[in-house]
């Protein structure tokens, strides 16, 4: 059972480091605070996952990333 978890977390990883690789290529046109968006809400997905290891982890983790991201860029 330990095995098949692991084997779940790092496909599960590798297919969230896969996507950002991807939509990163797609930043071109984005604002300075979109892409602190992008990147908390990439971050913090990962952070989510390896945390908890579960769907809901990984959402939590991506929309408070998002969030943190888009306050720091955020023009004073």
């Amino acid at each position: 059972m330990n095995t098949l978890r692991s084997t779940v977390t790092s496909t599960s990883l590798s297919l969230v480091l896969a996507a950002a690789l991807i939509s990163l290529g797609g930043c071109a046109g984005m604002t300075h605070q979109e892409r602190g968006a992008t990147t908390g809400a990439v971050i913090g997905g990962v952070a989510g996952n390896v945390l908890t290891g579960g769907l809901l982890g990984t959402a939590a983790g991506a929309a408070v990333g998002g969030v943190i991201g888009n306050e720091i860029t955020k023009k004073k």
